[in-house]
């Protein structure tokens, strides 16, 4: 994989991070997407393919890409094909700071280093040229305003963000909201995209990986007739992450 084009990893940071700030929009959503935006980029370079709800690998060779690569070696060490919400929800420490530590040095973002409340040191980071930021979400904003069906990687971009909770960071507001629907419509057009979109919202909202059994009733007591089982969370809507007491001091 050559490297005059940026990852979809790459590509859904730049778009979470606020030029204002200096933070990314979503963080905790975020590192989902990221691993997700792993899948699809080994998707479109023909390393993993969908296998219904899951992954499967289909070409081992390395892409020359290191953070992709480590991913794709995970994925070969599983042996069969991993659930994509199993494979997503899995641990993925430092897998943002990794791609902001790339950026860097690609010399697309600088760190700004600073404090909290003149004790906690911070980490930002500024972009150093806001153009590549604005041609990404004109590939977007093109996908919605025409309603051409985009590329698959636009498609699948569309689909992280929607995923991730994006669409309010770049379509705010009341005159944002037809553009925030379509971001969302936008995943119909690539199935690897909407897997991997789906798969991410469904570890946002709890859904567990394997199919769900409705509880037997205890001992000596037998179900109401006509009971109905709990409800689950909504499909294809993004909850919103619980924020602690007090936010991280790093900003990425």
């Amino acid at each position: 994989m050559g490297r005059s084009r940026r990852t979809l990893p790459e590509e859904l940071l730049l778009l979470a991070l606020d030029p204002t700030t200096g933070t990314t929009a979503q963080p905790q959503s975020l590192d989902l997407g990221l691993a997700g935006a792993q899948l699809v980029e080994l998707a479109l370079a023909g390393r993993i393919a969908p296998d219904g709800d899951r992954i499967a690998v289909v070409a081992p060779r390395p892409t020359g890409d290191p953070t992709l690569d480590c991913a794709l070696e995970l994925l070969r060490r599983r042996g069969a094909p991993v659930r994509a919400v199993n494979w997503i929800g899995g641990p993925r420490l430092g897998l943002r700071q990794t791609y902001l530590s790339h950026l860097e040095r690609c010399g697309m973002v600088h760190a700004v280093a600073g404090q909290m409340c003149g004790v906690l040191p911070t980490t930002r980071y500024q972009a150093t040229d806001n153009e590549i930021s604005r041609e990404i979400k004109a590939r977007l904003d093109s996908a919605i305003r025409t309603g051409v069906p985009p590329d698959p990687r636009t498609a699948a971009l569309a689909a992280l963000a929607h995923a991730v909770g994006l669409g309010k960071h770049l379509y705010p507001g009341n005159e944002g909201r037809s553009s925030r629907s379509r971001l969302r419509d936008l995943i119909r057009h690539d199935p690897m995209g909407g897997l991997v979109a789906h798969a991410v919202m469904d570890v946002q909202n709890g859904v567990a990986a394997q199919p769900r059994r409705s509880p037997a009733p205890p001992v000596g007591r037998q179900a109401a007739p006509g009971a109905r089982p709990a409800p689950e969370p909504a499909r294809g809507v993004p909850m919103q992450p619980r924020r602690g007491p007090m936010a991280r001091a790093v900003a990425h």
